[in-house]
């Protein structure tokens, strides 16, 4: 990270930024076992299924889709929603043909929302 961008985020997103490369140090998606990547921000919830050896995304759910935002009751940000999340991207990545994945928790504590979402996931089947 440059000096300049590292002046312009917060200290918060510097720690997660951080913990997020430590994670992908050890944390790499093969065809095999594509990597299931998380990231929330304030307003929604993402979640995608990633080959990290072509780079190409196979699978990908988010709370802000229009799909999602009339199934969840309340905020596109709460723990409901990434529960909607982690059940629609396990199902959109069983339609691709893949069962097992590994975990990408993004370099969030393994609580609450990002919790909810791998939960979720594997109650539809998912592998991880």
């Amino acid at each position: 990270m440059s000096e300049h961008h590292a002046k312009r985020i917060s200290a918060k997103h510097q720690r997660r930024h951080r913990a997020h490369l430590r994670v992908r140090r050890r944390v790499a998606g093969t065809p095999e076992r594509p990597r299931l990547s998380v990231f929330k921000s304030r307003r929604y919830v993402y979640a995608q299924v990633i080959d990290d050896s072509t780079g190409r995304t196979l699978a990908q759910a988010n709370s802000m889709e229009a799909e999602m935002r009339s199934a969840i009751e309340g905020s596109p940000a709460s723990r409901a929603a990434a529960r909607a999340v982690g059940a629609a991207v396990a199902e959109r990545a069983k339609k691709a043909g893949i069962e097992t994945v590994v975990f990408d928790r993004g370099g969030y504590v393994y609580h609450g929302r990002v919790k909810a979402l791998a939960d979720a996931a594997r109650e539809q089947g998912l592998i991880f």
